[in-house]
């Protein structure tokens, strides 16, 4: 079994992208369903317990607002082998 290596990718969507996989990861959270986006080329299966977080950063110039999901690999392993 291969090990996943570490990515850090920050990818840029048209506004009507980015707000329908808002909405797809709204309805996931809301029904507590696992979530899955394809991010770089891979496909990301968020496990339905990740944690959210909201952080915001400010800077001399801009100011950035990220909204995060994490959860622990052997979570996601586990869940996504009893399927969707």
């Amino acid at each position: 079994m291969s090990h996943p290596t570490d990515r850090d990718i920050d990818k840029i969507y048209p506004r009507q992208e980015f707000v329908a996989k808002l909405r797809r990861l709204a309805d996931a959270l809301e029904t507590g369903k696992r979530f899955e986006i394809s991010i770089g080329g891979e496909k990301i299966r968020v496990p339905a317990g990740a944690v959210a977080s909201v952080e915001h950063e400010r800077g001399d110039s801009e100011e950035e607002i990220e909204f995060q999901l994490r959860w622990s690999r052997e979570v996601a392993g586990d869940e996504s082998a009893s399927g969707d």
